[in-house]
């Protein structure tokens, strides 16, 4: 493959759970990692916090529980190594990872953060997509009319998110996998 061809891409749907809002104040929690197209290939894990402020409302969301975590959890540096190594194990030689998530910048600011915090790189680079932002190209809509509260009833039979990071890259890899096949059935403009 010549330097000026593309490389292949592997889309990696991505969820994390976290103690609030922003990862200078907050904990990242748990991350879940599965091949869009493979859903079932998959990378889950809990982390042990390594800062203490909580927003109530994000843990009453997810149900993980910090103090349980500082005994359960694995340690943050540990746990993104483990994640790096599962990304270069599922990823071809001469492809590139994908990160891919519903409301990417969420999720990609918590684990891009913890990636240069811990291991000094990120295995993604800057490669990210944004399943919120595909769905209003597909669907030629508004940014409201791609919530989950709408894109949910169409193609994942109604199904909110569980608010387990696992269980929600898997969801959202159904739905990306659903819009992938939605663009490319319509008629390409010119």
């Amino acid at each position: 493959m010549s330097q000026s061809e593309p490389r292949p891409e592997v889309f990696i749907s991505i969820d994390v759970e976290t103690a609030g809002s922003v990862p200078s104040r907050f904990a990242l929690l748990s991350i879940g990692a599965c091949l869009a197209e493979t859903p079932t290939t998959t990378f889950y894990v809990e982390l042990k916090p390594d800062r203490e402020e909580v927003n109530e409302q994000a843990l009453a969301i997810s149900g993980l529980d910090p103090a349980s975590l500082a005994e359960t959890g694995v340690e943050p540096a540990v746990a993104m190594q483990r994640f790096a190594d599962w990304v270069a194990e599922v990823v071809p030689e001469g492809h590139v990872p994908v990160f891919t998530a519903f409301n990417a910048p969420f999720d990609w600011m918590f684990v891009d953060d913890y990636f240069q915090r811990y291991l000094g790189r990120n295995p993604f680079g800057h490669s990210a997509l944004d399943i919120k932002s595909y769905a209003m190209a597909v669907a030629d809509g508004t940014w409201a009319e791609t919530s989950m509260r709408v894109l949910s009833p169409k193609y994942l039979t109604g199904r909110p998110l569980a608010h387990n990071a696992l269980n929600d890259a898997q969801d959202q890899a159904e739905l990306f996998r659903a819009l992938r096949a939605d663009a490319k059935a319509r008629p390409r403009r010119e």
